[in-house]
């Protein structure tokens, strides 16, 4: 059995498989940090990087001269995603702002997006999954006892983006993934989002289908191959050009949007809370907030003993009940 460890400058460690740590007792993700997003931090505070961002910018917008739209924004309801819009706005930019219902929305979720796609005056196009086979294909995975059971929304939430742009011939999709909050993110807690074949043998034997009709899909061709080279389609990440503070883009969200807070990273949704609060713990020792609170640590944004406090809920009757 492996001993148990606990990084010294994060609060990341050994129920993350791949971890390590070096002789001083820092681990192998802060290093990481330290060799390959550090750098890029750093850069987004100089005048430099503002340029390429207004670069970025322009570039966009003349990909959608003449047309209603110059890029699609993915809204998953989070901060991140919200704050992305706010900036997508304040660039000049047109964004059709898709938001991907599963079903698992909380009420405040859903005020929150409608707040602030009318306080941006930014078009909302809701795209709604069938709840029958949602339902279905989240049951396969539970039941299938795999780590990662969130992969059901991640993968239609990219593949309507994904299908929205190609329908509507626009060429960007702005994501609201960053370094400053996401840089540290174990392998071995989970698996791919955007691997179908993945996804089909799990429905196929734990499904009562057996196969998916009308669950939105992308395979590995047509995300590595028909959509960024047939289609042109790319994924930006504008968050990466700025130096993004959290709990600043918060407060900004509050006071320009009447914002409320969820509690914690990705809790927009239900499902996220319980996945995260109580099934990754309680069946494989995995705490995901070590990881989220770990990125804020090493981006400057959280000290660890704040962290340490923090990791000292649970919505299992909801879930269940609704499954």
């Amino acid at each position: 059995m492996v001993e148990h460890r606990v990084c010294i400058r994060c609060v990341m460690d050994t129920t993350a498989t791949e971890i390590s740590f070096d002789d001083e007792g820092v681990c192998s993700f802060c290093r990481r940090f330290d060799d390959k997003v550090l750098p890029v931090l750093e850069y987004a505070e100089t005048d430099q990087c503002r340029v390429e961002l207004e670069r970025v910018a322009d570039t966009i917008r003349s990909s959608g001269s003449g047309k209603p739209y110059d890029c699609v924004l993915g809204l998953s309801g989070g901060v991140d995603s919200a704050y992305l819009a706010c900036v997508a706005v304040d660039l000049g930019l047109r964004p059709l702002v898709i938001h991907v219902d599963t079903g698992w929305n909380t009420a405040t979720t859903v005020d929150n997006i409608e707040r602030l796609t009318k306080q941006l005056g930014v078009p909302l196009h809701l795209v709604t999954i069938e709840w029958d086979e949602m339902r279905d294909l989240q049951l396969a995975f539970y039941k299938a006892s795999v780590r990662n059971c969130e992969i059901p929304y991640d993968h239609a939430f990219y593949a309507s983006l994904y299908r929205v742009a190609a329908s509507q011939k626009i060429p960007y999709i702005l994501l609201g993934g960053n370094l400053a909050t996401e840089s540290v993110l174990p392998a071995s807690w989970g698996h791919g989002a955007l691997d179908l074949r993945y996804i089909k043998s799990i429905y196929s034997r734990f499904g009562t289908q057996g196969t998916l009709r009308q669950y939105p899909t992308i395979s590995f061709w047509q995300h590595y191959f028909y959509y960024p080279i047939i289609k042109g389609i790319r994924q930006v990440r504008l968050l990466n050009y700025l130096n993004y503070n959290k709990a600043r883009a918060m407060e900004e969200l509050k006071e320009r949007c009447g914002w409320e807070d969820y509690g914690s990273k990705h809790h927009e949704a239900v499902s996220t809370r319980f996945f995260q609060c109580y099934y990754l713990p309680t069946k494989f020792g995995i705490d995901k907030r070590k990881a989220h609170l770990s990125s804020l640590i090493l981006s400057g944004q959280m000290s660890r003993e704040e962290a340490l406090e923090e990791l000292i809920e649970e919505v299992k009757e909801e879930v269940a009940n609704k499954l």
